[in-house]
């Protein structure tokens, strides 16, 4: 089913985000992370590329393991980085062939060593044209999917630059946003009120990713350009030498985060899980008691 469908007839939706393993160890822990979390319905799940579009083989394969084997919808992510529109092609005929209906398009990082984004010979140097690409070619095959930044791309300098550049992205043909992780509310609802002003006026869905790790969120928020609000940071580093601790934070933080998002009417949440559920399923399971995950009207900022 299209998320786009899915956003239509139900509010809130609550999704997963996986990368694919490197290693049998990681591969073993990715699938302990779906049999546990599968239990809690998700209504889709993603699966990211590496950088320089690296995993590209995994992704296809973990997208369709989990399309054809446990019965979940599932996105592909998509990325120009290190392809050329024969090879973005065959990698979409390939996600068509795989019933899978839904891409998240991306420009995607400089492969490992490079800090500047370079077009593969005949790829495409932005999202909004490999969007332009795929709407071309397979018309309405495939719901899009994008990336949006509350607190702007870390490489560009202006914020309503950014906002421009994701209009772009939608006039494309694009159907929803994913946000960029963010541990302060305001900054969603600035950049939903911005959207909305700008002309953008498909669902904007908030990504959360609950704490676990102190060194790993502080080196996650420098590589993405997103901040820690003062108190969550002081906190963190108070407890920052005990993982129980730290875990305990994290989940009530993003908790109450996803609480004040969805009674404000934010269409759903898209859990940045790192390939681990115990926080996933501590969050989505307290928003679930409280009354969080059933269908309900749609309608939603």
């Amino acid at each position: 089913m299209r998320i786009s469908d899915i956003l239509a007839r139900k509010n809130p939706i609550f999704s997963f985000e996986f990368f694919p393993p490197k290693t049998d160890e990681a591969a073993a822990q990715l699938e302990r992370t779906i049999g546990d979390l599968g239990p809690l319905e998700p209504d889709y799940v993603s699966v990211t590329y590496g950088a320089g579009g690296s995993t590209r083989e995994k992704t296809l394969d973990v997208v369709t393991r989990i399309k054809r084997g446990s019965g979940i919808e599932a996105m592909a992510h998509l990325t120009c980085a290190g392809s050329s529109r024969e090879e973005l092609r065959s990698v979409l005929d390939r996600i068509i062939e795989s019933d899978v209906e839904n891409v998240l398009a991306l420009r995607g990082d400089p492969p490992k060593g490079q800090t500047e984004f370079v077009p593969a010979p005949d790829g495409f140097r932005y999202a909004n044209e490999l969007i332009d690409f795929i709407r071309a070619h397979y018309h309405d095959k495939l719901c899009i999917g994008v990336a949006g930044y509350p607190e702007k791309h870390i490489e560009c300098g202006n914020p309503f630059v950014d906002l421009t550049n994701l209009k772009r992205k939608v006039d494309a043909g694009a159907s929803f946003i994913v946000t960029q992780l963010f541990f302060d509310n305001r900054k969603y609802f600035e950049f939903v009120d911005f959207a909305r002003a700008n002309g953008i006026a498909v669902p904007i869905i908030p990504g959360i990713m609950p704490i676990t790790n102190a060194a790993q969120i502080e080196r996650f928020t420098r590589m993405c350009g997103a901040s820690l609000p003062f108190r969550l940071a002081a906190e963190l580093d108070r407890r920052r030498d005990n993982p129980e601790a730290v875990m305990q934070l994290g989940t009530a933080h993003a908790t109450a985060q996803c609480l004040e998002l969805l009674q404000c009417g934010a269409p759903g949440i898209h859990f940045y899980t790192l390939n681990r559920s115990t926080a996933t399923m501590q969050v989505l399971t307290a928003l679930r008691t409280v009354g969080y995950g059933n269908a309900q009207t749609a309608g939603s900022v």
